[in-house]
């Protein structure tokens, strides 16, 4: 075999450090993927996004030879070992799609050979690792083994977090999680291998749980300023020195492309019985309402110029997707006589640079907790709205 395997999505956020990661501890990756550009610029020995750490080791991994980049399928069938980056989103109506799945894997379907481990990485719906293993053996004649073994990393620390974080593994043979294992035992801290189907709901369990503690902090900060009170007051006293609830995070803009869908992901398992999922969605999808309401109480918006400072889903990223910025902004696009959007990692010739928002607006709406603004001089004759409290002086609306 020329590779010991092959990341089908490597380019992207979860597979490309996944493929650094595994090149530099010896094995021979290729990393596949269908953008030819990406393709030029991680060839170069360029990262196409953010992520610490990764573009020192992207750059030891090439010289070593242990890193092959291909856009061509047929590279499936020169490994013993294939990780497949694909998940299952969901729809419009908030329903889990198996489509995008299915064509994927119908695609590569020619390429895959018996004897191969087949790996999901990404977050998939529960029961579609058995599925998948039944429709290759039992439609198409593949004698391929399926494992799942789910990310866990947090977009900007894979690079750190792959080495530190419990791999979970699971395969519905011995021989299968033998093979896992061995596959990431040199990169993983700790293995833990449990059933698929438990691995399956371990990972979506553990994005919506971070999803329900996000929305109880969202609706304590509600809450908190409805009566004129700083949340961030009542949550220092309330964590210090007080382990019961130091895992109360703070309040902010919970988005991205996962803890949402999951959340709906795992609705639908349940019949869309799932009171908590849906009550953290309204809560931290109300969000953005509820800043602009707040602000529009005290100031008439049709009269300012509003600005929001950060436009990834996350601090210190550039990655835009599924951020609550966006919702932010179709909000003040109408309630506002004029709205501006910086980011200082997000290139887009529609932004303007930080100083400029700054100067321009009556109102500024901390979207986005990069680094850079922590230091950030406004004005006193602007209005600062900041529920991350970046400042560190509280934030009441």
């Amino acid at each position: 075999m020329n590779y010991d395997v092959v990341i089908v999505g490597g380019f992207g956020h979860v597979g490309l450090p996944l493929a650094l990661s595994l090149a530099d501890k010896g094995s021979r990756v290729c990393a596949l993927d269908i953008n030819e550009q990406a393709q030029e610029s991680i060839g170069a020995g360029e990262m196409p996004f953010l992520e610490e750490g990764a573009g020192e080791v992207l750059q030891r991994v090439l010289k070593s030879g242990k890193l092959t980049l291909s856009l061509d399928p047929h590279t499936i069938s020169e490994t013993e070992t294939v990780i497949v980056i694909i998940g299952t989103p969901v729809d419009r109506h908030l329903n889990p799609e198996f489509d995008q799945l299915r064509g994927i894997m119908e695609s590569y379907l020619p390429y895959f050979r018996d004897g191969q481990l087949l790996v999901l990485r990404s977050t998939v719906y529960p029961g579609i690792t058995e599925k998948l293993r039944h429709w290759l053996r039992t439609e198409h004649g593949k004698n391929v083994e399926l494992a799942f073994c789910p990310e866990r990393i947090a977009e900007g620390s894979a690079m750190k977090e792959l080495e530190e974080l419990p791999q979970i593994i699971s395969s519905f043979s011995e021989e299968g999680l033998a093979r896992a294992r061995k596959l990431f035992e040199p990169m993983a801290k700790e293995i833990i291998a449990i059933p698929p189907i438990e691995a399956e709901l371990a990972k979506l369990f553990s994005n919506v749980w971070r999803y329900i503690k996000f929305a109880a902090a969202n609706q304590f900060f509600m809450l908190a300023n409805d009566n004129g009170a700083d949340f961030y007051r009542i949550h220092h006293a309330m964590t210090t020195n007080y382990e019961r609830c130091k895992d109360l995070p703070k309040p902010g803009f919970a988005a991205g492309p996962c803890l949402f869908k999951d959340a709906m992901q795992l609705a639908a398992v349940n019949n869309n019985n799932f009171y908590m999922g849906h009550s953290a969605m309204l809560v931290n999808e109300g969000l953005p309402n509820y800043v602009v309401s707040m602000v529009k109480r005290k100031h008439d918006l049709r009269e300012k110029t509003v600005g929001i400072l950060g436009m990834a889903f996350k601090a210190n990223i550039d990655d835009r997707r599924e951020s609550l910025s966006y919702k932010l902004k179709k909000i003040l696009t109408f309630e506002s006589k004029k709205l501006l959007c910086s980011d200082v990692y997000i290139k887009d010739p529609g932004f303007v640079s930080t100083e400029e928002l700054v100067r321009q607006c009556d109102v500024i709406i901390v979207g986005t907790p990069h680094r850079e603004y922590k230091a950030l001089e406004i004005p006193a004759d602007k209005l600062l709205v900041d529920v991350w409290n970046m400042s560190g002086k509280g934030c009441v609306i």
